[in-house]
């Protein structure tokens, strides 16, 4: 299969591109630098130049495609708005271009935007779906227009990932993020009592569920890349401050903004989310280690 991989240079699209070029298919990576071309031609992925905002490349990428898997999406989180706008926009476009045609269209987001919806204590599934009309939870737009594709002929899919993609190749997610604020602050932060739960994934358990899902979702599928359910909020915290040699601790959450910013919205979410679903359906079985004793092997802090 010829598969047009958006963001295929970054933490989670790099795995992929291993993945699916492990697995016999040929692989077009979206570049839109010199830099980023060099690392997929290395890789033995072919090059595709263009942009998220870009248009015209991804209908012209997805269109010349057997398959897409769509990763990239701009982590700016001083225009997040301004950022689920244009993965919409991308979705859309992709979307276009593969109606009518059968083929797989792998769409990525998120297990956190289920939180403020079910509140806390509830365990995420699959089955959960956030209906137009309800609070604005960013990025669920993309999810669900992506998921109508399966009605104009395309085999369309959601992979929801915990947030926290951990391994060695994770130098910028949420997990690096953490670790760097500990390591500003002198402490190693939990809110209230540290209860609420976090899902994880390991980096190269998640590229297989894409390629997973491409080969063989039914269309209208969502799936869980979730290996751990749930770990405590104060479970990470403690790893991390023993790490770096300093205390963890509790804060209220009236400190939280001061001690984790931007973060401080995310890191009170409970979101615990089951994966039982995706594992049953695609025959997916995470194999690599989880998120405690990835961050106690210590590249994390090296």
């Amino acid at each position: 299969m010829r598969v047009f991989v958006t963001g295929a240079t970054g933490h989670i699209g790099s795995a992929v591109v291993l993945e699916l070029l492990e697995a016999g298919h040929e692989v077009v990576g979206l570049a839109r630098s010199d830099r980023s071309a060099a690392a997929l031609t290395t890789a033995g992925a072919k090059v595709h130049r263009g942009a998220l905002d870009d248009l015209d490349s991804l209908r012209s990428g997805a269109a010349a495609a057997d398959g897409v898997v769509h990763l990239a999406f701009k982590h700016d989180f001083s225009d997040y708005a301004g950022a689920v706008a244009a993965d919409l926009r991308a979705v859309e476009a992709i979307g276009a271009a593969l109606e009518g045609s059968g083929k797989p269209f792998v769409n990525t987001s998120g297990t956190l935007m289920l939180a403020p919806v079910l509140g806390p204590g509830r365990l995420a599934t699959e089955e959960d779906v956030i209906a137009p009309g309800s609070p604005p939870v960013p990025r669920i737009e993309s999810e669900n227009v992506a998921v109508a594709l399966a009605g104009r002929g395309v085999r369309s899919s959601v992979v929801r990932l915990a947030p926290s993609v951990h391994s060695s190749a994770d130098k910028h997610g949420f997990i690096p993020l953490l670790i760097g604020i500990a390591r500003d602050k002198g402490l190693s932060a939990y809110v209230g009592d540290g209860a609420t739960r976090w899902p994880a994934v390991h980096t190269l358990d998640a590229a297989r569920l894409f390629r997973l899902a491409l080969e063989t979702a039914p269309a209208g599928s969502r799936l869980h890349g979730v290996a751990d359910e749930g770990v405590p909020f104060r479970d990470i915290a403690e790893v991390i401050g023993r790490h770096l040699n300093v205390p963890a601790g509790a804060i209220s959450r009236e400190e939280a903004d001061g001690q984790f910013g931007f973060l401080s919205a995310l890191v009170s979410l409970d979101n615990p989310t089951s994966s039982r679903r995706t594992r049953e359906l695609l025959g997916w079985r995470p194999q690599h280690p989880a998120l405690i004793p990835d961050l106690e092997e210590g590249h994390y802090f090296r």
